[in-house]
């Protein structure tokens, strides 16, 4: 890092992260026992996965959050800088702020289950609330079974993540998530399904808008499950607002987000 101090910008952006997954955790741990190592077993995650953690919020910060102790070697001692200790310190303050509001929200008349969702900015157009069905640790990888809503196999949605990203989620079964992709990676095709490769994944519904273009043709469309999904289909396709059509969408292109 080239940098002494983080600006105000750099560590909003590094508290991005929080409360979503385990990296404030996991560097708060770190100051408590003064190693990664120990901080990684009492996160439950693995070594790799905690340095994997301090290293995504370091980048955010611009600027090192954790120093290796003299006569480091694997797993030795580790201590917070002063602006790891800053970045903590205002990530409690955040909490207990956040705490305070959602305590004062009155939601007797009326729940709100998306009103951490509603903060969610991205650049991926495509953001779709599930549920965590099935998790199969595949070597380094999890492959994730998610439920868009309904029973029926078109509603379900396969995503592929490294088992340290998995891990520092804290990702379960039965866990309300949010399924992210570009519309760039949902290929739509107005084939009928018994034409369509079954190894792949597909998401079936109608389209209902349909921008024509000579790279391609964006296609809004509505899944059986409700929800509104957009993808392109190639120039030429003959996909028609309406009619029935199927998204495929590569598991490694969707990503894995919780809010709130």
């Amino acid at each position: 890092m080239t940098k002494n101090k983080p600006s105000e910008r750099s560590l909003a952006r590094a508290l991005g992260h929080d409360p979503a997954d385990k990296r404030i955790d996991i560097l708060r741990l770190v100051g408590q026992l003064g190693s990664i190592s120990q901080a990684a077993r009492e996160a439950r995650v693995s070594y790799k996965a905690a340095w994997q953690a301090i290293d995504t919020l370091t980048n955010l910060a611009g600027v090192e959050l954790v120093e290796r102790a003299v006569g480091w070697s694997g797993g030795g001692g580790a201590r917070i800088t002063g602006a790891g200790q800053k970045l903590l310190s205002i990530a409690d303050l955040l909490s207990r702020t956040r705490d305070q509001v959602l305590a004062s929200l009155d939601t007797s008349d009326r729940p709100l289950p998306l009103l951490a969702s509603i903060g969610v900015r991205t650049s991926m157009r495509n953001l779709l609330p599930c549920h965590i069905e099935q998790l199969v640790v595949q070597g380094q990888m999890v492959r994730i079974g998610l439920r868009l809503g309904g029973t029926s196999e078109a509603c379900k949605l396969f995503s592929r993540i490294t088992k340290a990203s998995a891990q520092l989620l804290g990702l379960q079964t039965g866990q309300s998530v949010l399924a992210l992709c570009k519309a760039t990676a949902v290929v739509v095709t107005a084939s009928p399904a018994d034409q369509l490769d079954t190894a792949q994944q597909f998401l079936s519904g109608r389209a209902v808008r349909v921008s024509r273009g000579q790279s391609g043709d964006e296609v809004s469309l509505q899944l059986d499950a409700g929800l509104q999904l957009v993808g392109y289909a190639v120039a030429g396709s003959g996909v028609k607002a309406r009619a029935r059509v199927n998204a495929w969408v590569d598991e490694s292109a969707v990503v894995i987000a919780l809010a709130g």
